[in-house]
């Protein structure tokens, strides 16, 4: 499965369309490490268990929209963008979605 933030695959060509696909997930913040990112904060640099989060988050949004278009029959998703965003005190959603195609 091919995904990709431009409107087209180069060198490819649509053949089918089959509509806008998504996945998304939602995370909270763990206290303990929610409390040690806070004294990293104090003294500076990466909240590495924050960008660790994320990136678990983003990867489980993307496969969650690339099991949607392979339901459908597609074998790529093209004009993939990214959304955020807070749903509680503590929790954020990563949402990924694109449009399901099939390539040749």
């Amino acid at each position: 499965m091919e995904i990709t933030n431009l409107e087209t695959l180069p060198g490819k060509q649509i053949i089918a369309h089959f509509g806008l696909v998504s996945g998304s997930t939602v995370r909270a913040k763990h206290f303990g490490k929610d409390f040690l990112a806070g004294l990293k904060n104090i003294v500076g640099g990466e909240l590495k268990s924050y960008t660790d989060l994320l990136n678990e988050a983003r990867d489980e949004a993307i496969n969650r929209m690339l099991n949607q278009a392979k339901s459908k029959g597609a074998n790529a998703v093209i004009n993939v963008r990214f959304s955020t965003s807070s749903v509680a005190q503590g929790a954020s959603e990563i949402y990924c979605y694109g449009t399901a195609v099939k390539v040749s």
